[in-house]
């Protein structure tokens, strides 16, 4: 136990520097903690960490899952359904089929193996791809798309897997029984999902408590998960449909005290599991090394290679035909939905960088068949998919922020950031000027005394006076961003003023955190307008 607890204090440790590095070298932080798990994981003495994939795959991936759903727009997954649907079902079941196919022509992989690995390679990663994403400025159907992709894959890829799994251990495989299991886990799932959303946000209401609401969010996705999945399914498409309930549903039956230490409880939560799950990707790479030394090196490599090479370019020949044909063939399509600019294509064509659920996978290979005999070719599947991994993420990584300036799509995404702000200071002054009547009913309804009445009309007028202009583009800064560090710094003015008053002994330490929360929950404000403004 002792033993356990000093390393895992040690990953956490490791974690915080490599996060500090990563914010200095301006790097996505997934690169940095699997490039430092994989040289801690050679340095002499250093203790050796294995992943247990089915921590991942039942700890951890529903959290990730349900967090993205719940931060996921319903109404923007609903009116991008079909591009997500082509790319989490139909690129995943093309790519798969494609690795198996030519892993069969070109390494003489048998067929099921062929499968198994990939549908195990076929899901890029949600978290990866959206972290570099973000950072690019792109437009935001495009993060849209990427992120209901990421939701959704998971389920397809273990559908596939198990399926693929159960054809080498059997012999075995029915296309038209694999669909009908397929579609009916599919629908079964969803269901599901709803109902547990539906529950979840029935009990937090009644619960009125902020820890124990928050207690309740953070079971929602274990319940929605590990039931489907415990009775054949992927638990995957439950848990999104309940996250995706949660947001639609959430905002008007949650509090604010529970939504503000909330979304703290979950940040905190997604960033460690998203860091310990990629320093553990890289501290695995000594234990794969260490079982698969019967492997010959060079089947590896070429296996990699080849493997890297199908996902990459599999995934450009299924986006441009499945954006441009369906507009082709259908007439309804073309007008609810403009051919997009084939540099948004080419952008979702190179963001399919593979993750942590994928090595997961492949660790839960099983290591025999029901008669006995090892599972054939488990040691190349699991070294092939990491290499998949590690070619990924470093090759394309790295490489989408030259691709990215190179087409120019941070332009887009900067001019649809500033009409968005515009939007967004405009819904501000109209929600408080629709609340002037009201304000004024209240104060001759009650006939509130004078005092509170200029107080309730102070409060307005300064919200109005306070809200910036609308930001112009070619302007160097915008008025948020003007304003914040100013504001940040007569808080500063004004905390040190507080403590000085706290060792003067002039008020408690009570009356100085409640000063100290109000100073905090102003700066948070203007932190988060800041970092919500594009300029």
């Amino acid at each position: 136990m002792t033993e356990t607890f000093l390393t895992s204090l040690l990953v956490l440790t490791v974690m915080a520097a490599s996060a500090a590095l990563a914010r200095r070298l301006v790097t996505a932080p997934a690169i940095v903690f699997l490039m430092v798990g994989i040289m801690l994981a050679f340095v002499p003495g250093f203790p050796p960490i294995e992943m247990q994939p089915e921590s991942v795959l039942l700890m951890v991936l529903p959290p990730l899952i349900y967090s993205a759903g719940v931060s996921m727009s319903w109404r923007e997954f609903k009116s991008n359904l079909r591009p997500i649907a082509l790319l989490a079902i139909g690129c995943v079941i093309f790519t798969t089929c494609t690795v198996a196919a030519v892993t069969h022509w070109l390494l003489g992989l048998p067929w099921g193996v062929g499968f198994v690995l990939g549908a195990i390679v076929s899901p890029p990663d949600v978290v990866a791809p959206l972290a570099i994403a973000k950072r690019l400025h792109l437009p935001h159907r495009i993060l849209v798309i990427l992120e209901g992709e990421g939701l959704a894959n998971d389920a397809t890829a273990l559908i596939l897997y198990r399926f693929a799994v159960l054809a080498v251990s059997t012999g075995a495989f029915s296309l038209p029984s694999a669909a009908g299991s397929f579609i009916f886990i599919l629908l079964g799932e969803i269901a599901f999902g709803i109902i547990v959303g539906w529950l979840s946000l029935r009990l937090r209401q009644w619960a009125h408590d902020a820890r124990v609401e928050i207690l309740l969010s953070l079971l929602t996705p274990y319940l929605a998960y590990w039931v489907p999945e415990h009775l054949g399914g992927s638990g995957v498409i439950a848990t999104v449909a309940a996250g995706l309930y949660v947001s639609w549903n959430g905002p008007l039956l949650i509090s604010a005290a529970t939504r503000l230490q909330g979304i703290f409880f979950w940040d905190l939560a997604i960033w460690l599991i998203e860091g310990v799950l990629f320093l553990l990707m890289g501290f695995e790479v000594r234990v794969l090394m260490e079982k698969a030394k019967a492997v010959p090196v060079s089947q590896v490599l070429v296996a990699i290679a080849l493997t890297s090479a199908i996902v990459i370019a599999a995934r450009f020949i299924w986006v441009f035909p499945a954006t441009y044909l369906t507009r082709i063939l259908s007439a309804r399509v073309r007008r609810r939905d403009p051919t997009p600019p084939w540099r948004y294509v080419a952008v979702i064509g190179f963001t399919g960088i593979r993750g942590a659920v994928s090595l997961a996978v492949a660790l839960a290979l099983p290591l025999t068949l029901p008669d006995g005999e090892p599972f054939p070719y488990r040691d190349l599947i699991q070294l092939t998919s990491f290499g998949v991994i590690f070619a990924t993420l470093f090759g394309i990584g790295l490489t989408l922020p030259p691709v990215v300036n190179l087409l120019g799509i941070s332009q887009h995404g900067h001019r649809e950031a500033l009409n968005e702000r515009e939007a967004e200071i405009t819904a501000r002054r109209s929600i408080i000027e629709a609340t002037r009547g009201a304000l004024d009913t209240i104060i001759a309804e009650r006939k509130l005394p004078e005092g509170l009445a200029r107080f309730l009309e102070a409060r307005h007028e300064t919200r109005i006076r306070a809200l910036p202009d609308p930001p112009r583009e070619g302007d160097e800064h915008s008025p948020a961003t003007k304003g914040a560090s100013m504001v940040r710094e007569i808080i500063g003015i004004e905390r040190a003023h507080l403590h000085r008053l706290l060792r003067e002994g002039k008020i408690t330490d009570e009356t100085r955190r409640r000063i100290e929360r109000d100073l905090d929950l102003e700066e948070a404000v203007v932190n988060n307008r800041e970092k919500n403004t594009p300029l």
